[in-house]
């Protein structure tokens, strides 16, 4: 019975989920106890409030809509998160997903607004612009040996500006605000089809086939990653590019094209958005989305697997939206913030606690063993 639990402890998938609870409980502890400094007699709902998100609100219809904005969020967030698990899975740290992020908000709204092509297209033109981005960042990697964090890091910068230029055009900006056009009142067929799902959650119009097509495409990358030769042959160049080039796989390309994926990726996860009509893009933004930087941690806790990124991508979301939800005149607007970023931050340890579970299995069973070997003795 002890060898069938140890066993079970072993499992990977195992490992993943219970470091990734252990991020979240430390996560939510310490984001109660800055509450509890705060103004200790609203903390213990707070806490609730922002863990249970849209299960707060008062109806059903009110729950059933506010949950779909949360999966309407949830859609880029999970294609960012993608983007940076396919490209740390072939040993790149793709922090460019940011950026690739801006040029396919950029892309999507310039080609749905301004050229009026269908919401398809307007992918099309977000998933091609995310891809150039990343390709160049593979390139300069590729055969310069610039570092992608730094690469992606500079064109993060270089996008958001170009993407204020582009969509501040008259074809494409609101002229009575900084934002860009609604597209639904310019051209409709640029918006993503619900295919019927808005009466699912209450007549939200902003659940679309992004939701549906994001998980499609994450168990494709798994597939891709897992069970191809063309998966295996960018896992391996990520392994040891040298070694890789040694049995004859081309690991310049492979880096390249690992980027170009990842670039794709991000974008689309942005036309998911934007195209949704949930969100239009403000031409006076200053700062880049913290989406990209957001699908780091729903990464890494979801263990760098692409299926285990779509139920961590909801988790971070969830909370996001919930701590817009706590009472604003006993915690300051940013609590939330905090309270996210403590629990992206111990995301970074869910490898660290793999590792540490893992150990401790080793010690335990050594020792067993020892004992055992003393007692036949």
């Amino acid at each position: 019975m002890m060898q069938e639990k140890e066993s079970f402890i072993k499992k990977p998938a195992v490992q993943t989920l219970l470091s990734s609870l252990i991020c979240i409980i430390f996560g939510l502890l310490i984001g109660y106890i800055v509450l509890l400094i705060i103004n200790p007699s609203g903390a213990g709902k707070a806490i609730t409030t922002i863990l249970i998100n849209f299960m707060s609100r008062s109806s059903t219809p009110a729950v059933l809509k506010a949950l779909g904005n949360t999966l309407a969020k949830t859609a880029p967030l999970l294609m960012c998160a993608l983007s940076v698990c396919f490209c740390y899975k072939v040993g790149l740290f793709n922090i460019g997903a940011a950026g690739q992020y801006e040029a396919g908000a950029c892309l999507a709204l310039f080609a749905a607004v301004s050229l009026k092509l269908p919401w398809i297209l307007c992918l099309v033109c977000a998933a091609l612009g995310g891809a150039v981005l990343g390709a160049i960042s593979g390139a300069l990697k590729a055969f310069r040996n610039v570092n992608e964090v730094i690469s992606g890091i500079m064109l993060n910068w270089i996008t958001l500006y170009i993407t204020n230029m582009v969509l501040s055009t008259p074809a494409v900006k609101d002229p009575a605000s900084p934002y860009t056009k609604v597209i639904s009142s310019v051209n409709p067929g640029g918006v993503l089809p619900s295919l019927g799902m808005e009466g699912m959650f209450a007549g939200n119009k902003y659940v679309t086939i992004a939701i549906p097509l994001a998980i499609l495409i994450a168990i494709l990358i798994w597939v891709v990653l897992t069970k191809t030769k063309f998966g295996y042959e960018l896992v391996a160049t990520g392994y040891n590019k040298d070694a890789a080039k040694y049995a004859g796989m081309r690991e310049k390309k492979n880096i390249i094209v690992t980027l170009a994926i990842g670039g794709a990726l991000a974008a689309t996860g942005a036309g998911f958005l934007f195209l949704s009509g949930y969100q239009q893009w403000s031409t006076t933004q200053t700062s880049v989305p913290g989406m990209g930087f957001n699908g780091i941690a729903a990464t890494f806790l979801g263990g760098l697997s692409p299926i285990g990124t779509i139920f961590s991508s909801f988790f971070i979301q969830s909370i996001t939206d919930g701590g817009s939800l706590i009472n604003r005149s006993l915690y300051p607007a940013e609590i939330s913030d905090l309270i996210t970023a403590i629990i992206i931050y111990l995301c970074a340890f869910v490898l660290f606690f793999k590792t540490v579970m893992n150990k401790t299995i080793a010690k335990n069973a050594e020792k067993k063993l020892n004992k055992a070997q003393g007692g036949n003795a």
